[in-house]
Order: C-alpha cells, then sequence, then structure tokens
C-alpha cells in the first residue's frame, strides 16, 4: 500500500438563505450570506497548500434539491481550481441535494466523480505517478427522504487498497436529525472498509478509530445551533494502511451561545460589564472570524425581578449593537455581533422544601420536574399547549422548528414567571 493524503468534507449547503437577515447592516448581513461559499474557498485553498490527492464530498453540497445556479457555479469554480492542480474530487449527493432536483447543464472538469443514486459505485484513486491508492466508493441520494439502508449495499472488491465508503445517511439513530439512509455503527465497523466519510450530522464526530467512522460536521455553521469550529478533516494514510486525522476549521462567521451568570450582581452596572465582557470574549474565540453571539443570562440572584419585570436586556440589546454599528462604519475586517440576549433567572428558593409543601407549588414544580425528565410527554406537553399557534399557516412552520431545540427553556421559563408572581403577590424575599 503507497501513503496519501485527502480530505473529508460534508454538508456545505451552499447559498443556505440564512433567514432573518433582513434587519441586519448591510456588512454583516453580506457577510453572513456569502459565509458558505467563504468557507468553501477555504477548503479549495487549504487542500491546494497541505498538497492533498483528493477531495471527498459527503453529501448536501447544496442547500436545496432545486439548487441555485449561483451554488452550482461557485463549485464548479471551486472543483476547477483543484482539478487544475491535479487533485480529484469524489462527490455523493444527500437528502438536501438528491438526484432528482433541479441541475443546470454545466461541463464539468474530468477529475470530478458524482457518484450514482442507482448503485454503490467505485472509483479507483491513483497517485500522481499513476498508482493505485485507494477507492472510493459511494452511492447518491435519489431523493430527499432514503428511508433504504445504503451502508448494506456497500462491499468491498480489492483487499490490497484502502477502501473509503462515501456516505451520507444517520447512523444509530441519532433523534436530532432526520433518520434518512440509516444504518448502525457496528454494521459499518465488520464491513472491511479502512474508512466511513460521512455525512447528515452537522456536528464534528469520530464513531470510531477501527475502522474510522468520521462526521466532519458541516463547513459553516448557519445559526446559533451550530456553534463552535467548523470545517473538515484532512487524512493521512500510511504505507501500512493506518489514517492519522487533523480537523482545520475553515468557517467565515462563527456562531457563539455564552451564558452570563446574574449570581453575585447587585446592579445593571455590572450585569451591562458582564455582558460585554462575554462578547469579547467570543471574538477572541473567534479566532480572527467574525462572530454571532447569543448571550444567555441564568443564575439567581438580586436582579431576577429587575430583569423580570423590566426591558433592561432589550436596552442593554439595543446598546450594544448600536456600539457595534459604529465600530462597523470603519469597515473592520471582523466583527461580534450580538444575535439577541436570553432570560433565564430564577428566584433563589429552596424547592425541595417547597416540594415538600401541600398545594398548588408544590403540585406545579412536581410537574416541570416530572416533564423535563421525559422528553416524549415534554414534546406532547407543549403540542398540545401551543396548538392554536402551531396550527398557524405561516407562524406554525418556525415555532415548530423552535420547538424542538427550545421546549425545555420554555417550561423552565414559564415556572419562573409562575415563581415570580406568586412572590410577588405573597411579598416573598428572594
Amino acid at each position: 500500500m503507497r501513503a496519501f493524503r485527502f480530505l473529508h468534507a460534508a454538508d456545505l449547503h451552499l447559498d443556505s438563505p440564512f433567514k432573518g437577515l433582513s434587519s441586519l447592516p448591510e456588512t454583516i448581513r453580506e457577510t453572513i450570506r456569502e459565509s458558505t461559499f467563504t468557507a468553501l474557498w477555504n477548503l479549495i485553498d487549504l487542500a491546494i497548500v497541505e498538497q492533498v490527492d483528493f477531495v471527498v464530498f459527503a453529501g448536501d453540497i447544496y442547500d436545496g434539491a432545486d439548487r441555485s445556479l449561483r451554488a452550482q457555479l461557485r463549485f464548479q469554480r471551486a472543483v476547477e481550481r483543484l482539478a487544475e492542480r491535479g487533485i480529484a474530487s469524489y462527490v455523493v449527493h444527500g437528502n438536501h441535494d438528491p438526484d432528482d432536483g433541479r441541475k443546470a447543464r454545466l461541463v464539468w472538469p474530468d477529475k470530478v466523480r458524482f457518484f450514482s443514486s442507482k448503485e454503490v459505485e467505485w472509483a479507483a484513486v491513483e497517485n500522481r505517478q499513476g498508482q493505485m491508492t485507494a477507492q472510493v466508493h459511494g452511492i447518491s441520494f435519489a431523493s430527499s427522504a432514503v428511508k433504504d439502508n445504503l451502508a448494506a449495499l456497500y462491499k468491498v472488491n480489492r483487499q490490497d487498497v484502502f477502501n473509503i465508503g462515501l456516505l451520507h445517511g444517520n447512523i444509530d439513530g441519532d433523534e436530532a436529525h432526520d433518520n434518512y439512509a440509516p444504518c448502525t455503527l457496528r454494521q459499518l465497523i465488520g464491513s472491511g472498509f479502512q474508512y466511513w466519510a460521512l455525512g447528515h450530522i452537522h456536528s464534528r464526530r469520530v464513531l470510531s478509530e477501527a475502522p474510522w467512522v468520521v462526521y466532519p460536521g458541516n463547513i459553516q455553521g448557519r445559526s446559533v445551533r451550530e456553534v463552535g469550529p467548523r470545517g473538515c478533516y484532512i487524512v493521512d494514510v500510511s504505507e501500512n494502511g493506518q489514517a492519522r486525522l487533523q480537523f482545520h476549521a475553515i468557517d467565515q462567521v462563527r456562531w457563539f451561545v455564552q451564558k452570563v451568570s446574574i449570581e453575585g450582581l447587585t446592579t445593571e452596572q455590572q450585569l451591562r460589564d458582564e455582558l460585554a465582557h462575554a462578547l469579547e470574549g467570543c471574538g477572541e474565540q473567534a479566532e480572527g472570524r467574525s462572530a454571532v453571539v447569543r448571550l444567555v443570562v441564568e443564575g439567581k440572584g438580586q436582579l431576577h425581578r429587575v430583569l423580570q419585570s423590566g426591558n433592561a436586556l432589550q436596552e442593554l440589546g439595543f446598546e450594544f449593537r448600536e456600539e457595534q454599528q459604529r465600530r462597523l462604519g470603519g469597515e473592520p475586517l471582523n466583527w461580534v455581533w450580538l444575535e439577541s440576549i436570553q432570560l433565564r433567572t430564577g428566584l433563589k428558593l429552596d424547592r425541595q422544601q417547597l416540594l415538600l409543601q401541600d398545594g398548588f407549588l408544590s403540585d406545579l414544580l412536581a410537574s416541570t420536574s416530572a416533564l423535563m425528565e421525559n422528553e416524549s410527554e415534554l414534546r406532547a406537553y407543549c403540542i398540545q399547549a401551543l396548538e392554536a399557534l402551531l396550527s398557524h399557516a405561516k407562524a406554525g412552520k418556525l415555532l415548530a422548528e423552535l420547538l424542538e431545540d427550545e421546549k425545555g427553556d420554555w417550561l423552565r421559563a414559564a415556572e419562573e414567571l409562575a415563581l415570580g408572581l406568586i412572590a410577588e403577590e405573597e411579598g416573598w424575599d428572594a
């Protein structure tokens, strides 16, 4: 076996719409809108600088089945740059960009291979000396909702080369993602492949090292649901077939959810300073990139009632954004933008003591605790409580998306609001 190097990327989602940008300053809006393309360009630069032999793209190159012409042309130019330097590209399509989606009639370089959706195909990978080093196997999604176990179709046909399975799918039924092309980790480990180059899950995960079963995550975060560094893996395979992975962040804009506690704080000035410090910290953690930050104010303390009853957080958010817009006037290379400030503070109460009492409060706390411990019951409860809003033609879809991620936070907020109202009514000290 001969040594080689390749790059593994997935979930580019080129030309993602990034909803809710209309109110942002133009500089920030355009940077975010172009960020998936910039991340792609960073990927190509990385592949060239690191002199990889080939690149594998594990699905969802585009954000929708009716992929934009702009996205297709940008990807065409990207793989052309690789081909000009002798770097091949191997591509499967996933649930967001299936084979039955709209495609422009474009001319692609000879060194680009798009795998069929009809059957698992394989391609022989040769190094610059014309020697075979690996085989890449792959199959694309025929439509947007593939429920079949595609991994069962993959077969190793040569044992003397390094076999890579290029697959877009859900391993072991991750509940946070659609269960497309489902299979088990055990099945992949026993398949005879040395490396499974996966796509579909947007968080970076190494599920196994023998063999390697790897999700690189997406190359660009697109909301506060996708925080932290985003990028791809460069994989070095030695002559004895051993692989070594190195992650490279290539995102253009980094997303953060940063928590700030009110414990020990007694004034609005102290809170303002803590929030400003958190924003500055996110800017430093972005490592030279622009950053979008959601601040979450939490904890229990004296400021809870002030924040619960007034508009202090909204006013602080307004002031921070005004300051950030003033800085944009000088057109800095990078910026830090406050996406929102969310309130999750509470009263300093002995919940265990309240649970032991008879009456409405103990019933309330017991009910919320039980719901928080049972995901399915909490979801059903929220759906029932929000039935009228969920049935709304426009608001319903957005609310349904938020429900999956934020139902627990909503329940806690409702509990704290109820406790706060009772405390105010009965004159509790907190």
